[in-house]
């Protein structure tokens, strides 16, 4: 009897397993754009765009990434593309400036101009709705600053890079290249 219970439960979890959950879940969040007042759902802003949602920071050996960040930004917006920056203390204090701070910091030091909303917590108990959902999906929290989640059009997580995966990273530029080729859904 243990067996055949055993093995139902088995083949339940690889049918639970098997089914995708609704790709809206991911992104159905609203966050503020930085130093904005009204919240973005980002399912709705970004539906049927490929997006690379990072953690950032101004105060970390990788913030010199922005720059990379805003050339992928401007170079593949036309094609559906759009970086999505969330600022984060979480990293030894990488972070503490305020919204408006911050903001100044990446317009007028890197010419940041690709989406950055609100600061958040991307680990931990603390940590946002969309980081949770990234996290539970990748089976990887973010270990640093500038930590780089890819999602396809269709608002599933397709991969997830270390922050030490630069926005030129060849492997990086080739996974946003399949999935901007990727049919619409």
């Amino acid at each position: 009897m243990f067996k055949r219970f055993s093995a139902r439960l088995l083949l339940a979890a690889g049918v639970l397993l098997a089914v995708p959950a609704f790709a809206t879940d991911l992104l159905d969040v609203s966050y503020r754009p930085l130093a904005g007042k009204e919240p973005v759902n980002l399912e709705q802003r970004y539906r049927g765009q490929v997006l690379l949602v990072v953690n950032t920071a101004s105060k970390c050996g990788f913030t010199p990434q922005y720059e990379g960040l805003e050339k992928l930004n401007q170079d593949l917006k036309n094609r559906g593309f759009a970086v999505l920056g969330f600022p984060s203390n979480d990293f030894k204090g990488q972070d503490p400036g305020s919204e408006q701070e911050i903001q100044e910091f990446c317009t007028l030091t890197y010419g940041v101009k690709f989406p950055m909303f609100e600061k958040v917590h991307v680990i931990g108990a603390q940590a946002t709705p969309l980081y949770q959902r990234l996290t539970a999906a990748s089976g990887v929290a973010p270990a640093w600053n500038f930590h780089k989640y890819l999602i396809g059009r269709d608002g599933r997580l397709i991969a997830q890079f270390p922050s030490r995966v630069t926005p030129d990273d060849p492997q990086l530029k080739a996974a946003i290249e399949r999935a901007l080729a990727a049919p619409r859904s």
